[in-house]
């Protein structure tokens, strides 16, 4: 009986389409399939570049704005050639960009907040297509915040950073670190907000996410303790009042 090889050659067909594709992805290095018209190959290479780099600069609008236009292009076509798409959907090829600054990017000439800069600006445009069932049922809108387990609401992310992203801009380019906490979050309006947070109601929110079991008083006499506070009783005051601040803004709640 015949077995076929593992390393028998691909049909001719399937060939011909990973030619097309390799020179779309980076003709400066992949030779154009040779039985192809090269101005209808131009017009397919132009068009597939035009889109993902319109989708990437729409998404990343700052980074662009500050990027030199050959670094840019460079940037796009290296992500094109580099990065393997696990989706198909344009919405979603920001995050692959994303993905591919965080994991492929091999350029050591980037400022080194790039990323966060480009993840703090990929966040408004997940937050705002983030599919969660908000259960308003769920929620006890009397419930008291430091007897009761608040919970924080899943259109609400923590963010944290190294650098001032917010700031960045084509006169403003960090030279230092300054390390900076936000929460963005999305309203009953599906409008995305950004709020700039100290590291003390950072830490509030990141416990939240951990432990869903203490009431406010215990989140906030935690907190106390671990930054060593003289005043305990201080901190569960004035936490309190940025628990209700934050429950206004929908950003936590009490769980029925």
């Amino acid at each position: 009986m015949n077995s076929v090889s593992p390393k028998a050659e691909k049909p001719a067909f399937i060939r011909k389409q990973l030619e097309f594709a390799a020179h779309i992805r980076h003709p400066g290095i992949n030779p154009a399939p040779q039985d192809i018209e090269p101005r209808r190959m131009n017009i397919y290479t132009e068009l597939f570049y035009n889109n993902i780099e319109n989708f990437v600069s729409t998404a990343f609008p700052v980074l662009r704005e500050i990027t030199a236009d050959d670094d840019w292009h460079a940037m796009v076509r290296d992500f094109m050639y580099r990065h393997r798409c696990q989706t198909p959907y344009f919405l979603e090829i920001p995050e692959e960009f994303l993905d591919y600054l965080q994991n492929e990017r091999k350029e050591m000439d980037d400022p080194p907040w790039l990323v966060e800069l480009a993840h703090y600006e990929w966040v408004e445009l997940a937050l705002s297509v983030f599919d969660e069932d908000t259960d308003d049922q769920a929620f006890n809108p009397d419930g008291h915040l430091l007897e009761s387990v608040p919970r924080l609401s899943p259109l609400a992310w923590p963010l944290a950073y190294r650098y001032a992203v917010h700031r960045i801009g084509p006169d403003q380019l960090p030279e230092k670190e300054e390390p900076t906490q936000f929460v963005v979050y999305r309203d009953d309006n599906d409008e995305i907000h950004f709020l700039e947070i100290n590291p003390v109601t950072y830490r509030l929110l990141e416990l939240l996410n951990q432990d869903n079991t203490l009431n406010g008083r215990q989140l906030l006499l935690r907190i106390a303790e671990e930054i060593g506070h003289p005043d305990p009783d201080a901190v569960v005051d004035a936490g309190h009042e940025i628990m209700q601040d934050l429950r206004e803004r929908g950003i936590l709640d009490i769980a029925r």
